[in-house]
């Protein structure tokens, strides 16, 4: 696993031992960092069940201003901050030993731009991550959402946002929000 683009290409990422990380593959990574790529340039990511961060780090290293990681797990959250470090991204990231939906629903910052939801295949975190996400002041009005999953049905619409676009990779499904203009 590597970073595939911008000022960072090329350094390679880490993820923990073990299988409580499941990173993206280079493969659906780019995928999905091409149906985003005009709307990378500074804006505002957060990188939930980050894992070993490489999707927020990609955003960084492709000119996003600022990412936020989350993580329940404090050795994927270490891992996330050597490979930042790695790529030479520290200074433009926050790194957060949290539960995303805790995280969510205590947030007051600016709104995202950016977020990118891969919960672990074998919960059904995403639904209620999804009631959450929505229904906070959490995302600007433009907001993309990028949700990899495993064969997960998704609504076609969630409040303000809907679904633009769902792509398969074998079994691993990447549904695109974004919001009503």
């Amino acid at each position: 696993m590597r970073v595939i683009s911008g000022s960072a290409k090329g350094v390679p990422l880490k993820t923990i031992d073990g299988d409580r990380t499941r990173p993206t593959t280079d493969k659906v990574k780019e995928a999905m960092f091409n149906v985003i790529q005009f709307d990378i340039e500074g804006a505002r990511v957060l990188d939930a069940f980050a894992g070993s961060g490489a999707l927020g780090i990609e955003a960084l290293s492709r000119g996003a201003a600022e990412a936020v990681f989350l993580d329940t797990n404090r050795a994927a959250a270490a891992m996330i901050k050597k490979n930042l470090a790695a790529a030479k991204l520290s200074e433009n990231a926050k790194v957060y030993v949290s539960d995303c939906r805790k995280y969510i629903k205590e947030y007051r910052g600016e709104p995202f731009d950016i977020v990118f939801l891969d919960p672990p295949y074998d919960k059904e975190e995403v639904k209620d991550v999804f009631n959450e996400l929505f229904t906070c002041k959490m995302l600007s009005d433009t907001a993309i959402i990028l949700c990899e999953t495993r064969q997960e049905l998704l609504p076609e619409r969630v409040g303000s946002f809907v679904r633009l676009k769902k792509y398969v990779y074998g079994k691993i499904n990447v549904t695109v929000y974004v919001g009503e203009k």
